[in-house]
């Protein structure tokens, strides 16, 4: 916790909400200056804290130099560091942590800023694209976040320091990530039930649609499928739905069109969820939902306009507790 307390005492007082527990204890500091611009020292195999000027009095100026700061006394051209992941991939954590203190602009200045810094070495520049990806990008990732990772995709689709393979790769993450965004139309779709007949993703009336792309047979879909009949919130939700409004539908469709392992799983879905399968395989073929991982969750507003994008449980919880 040292290197996340000592960001806490950068920025002043602000909250240490959200910020990662796996904190470096190598990360240190040294007493502000007076000075609005401090001399920055590179100080090699650790990472040490910029210096925010003792001027800077308001939480978000400081928030704000210290993302734009942040790698001042980092050494991009020491290929040691690489190898050091209780050094420089723990100052990354804690470095994505303090971007959601700024607003998205000075967040994605930053992100390019860094990514520049670190084309002082080839083998550094391709170390941190790989560590944008592993915890922007992978689906496993509890920092996922497409908004920060877009502006990483679209500086590095075109870097000469990647090869390539790499540069297609990130070219078609970002085709992917800019499709369904938050506040923008989802996609439609047909999606076929058990009784054979197809539906248009737009064609339902529902003030909210929970989209759960779901694989038969997938261990953790069936263990998200529990929670989600447990979960108090969308019980609360779903109680709402009458004759004459339709507070929550939710969609439990399989993008894949395999009927019989379908129909199996069928005993498994609440009869007050819509459960179904894509039988044309349009999602697939077309490329219409960026699907990395079982299940993806989805939340659409009456509009079917992207309210959480590849979200968690918790994330969908936390809005029907206040909505």
């Amino acid at each position: 916790m040292k290197h996340i307390l000592l960001i806490i005492a950068l920025i002043g007082s602000m909250a240490i909400t959200g910020f990662s527990c796996l904190s470096s204890k190598k990360a240190q500091t040294e007493p502000a200056e007076e000075n609005p611009t401090p001399v920055q020292t590179i100080v090699p195999d650790t990472f040490v804290l910029p210096q925010i000027p003792e001027i800077m009095k308001d939480p978000e100026e400081r928030a704000k130099y210290l993302v734009m700061h942040y790698w001042d006394r980092f050494d991009f051209s020491d290929r040691n560091l690489i190898r050091r992941p209780e050094i420089t991939e723990q100052a990354f954590v804690d470095y994505i942590n303090i971007l959601g203190y700024v607003p998205q602009e000075d967040a994605d200045a930053s992100l390019i800023h860094t990514l520049r810094k670190a084309e002082t070495d080839t083998m550094m520049y391709v170390h941190f694209t790989e560590l944008f990806e592993k915890y922007f990008y992978d689906p496993n990732s509890p920092f996922r976040n497409e908004e920060y990772y877009l502006p990483v995709l679209q500086e590095v689709e075109a870097s000469p320091l990647l090869t390539e393979e790499s540069r297609s790769r990130y070219g078609f993450q970002r085709e992917m990530a800019m499709k369904n965004r938050i506040g923008e139309s989802a996609n439609d779709f047909t999606y076929t039930v058990a009784s054979g007949q197809s539906f248009r993703l737009y064609d339902l009336k529902s003030e909210y649609t929970l989209l759960m792309f779901t694989n038969p047979g997938c261990s953790t879909c069936t263990a998200v499928t529990e929670r989600l009949k447990e979960s108090r919130e969308l019980n609360d939700a779903l109680a709402l739905n009458s004759p004459t409004r339709t507070m929550l539908t939710i969609l439990a469709l399989s993008p894949d069109n395999d009927l019989d392992e379908w129909i199996a799983h069928l005993p498994e879905i609440p009869v007050r969820w819509v459960y179904a399968y894509d039988k044309s395989g349009e999602i697939t073929t077309k490329k219409l939902y960026d699907i990395r991982a079982f299940p993806t969750l989805y939340l659409l507003d009456k509009d079917k306009k992207v309210v959480l994008k590849d979200t968690s449980i918790e994330m969908i919880e936390s809005f029907f507790s206040v909505h």
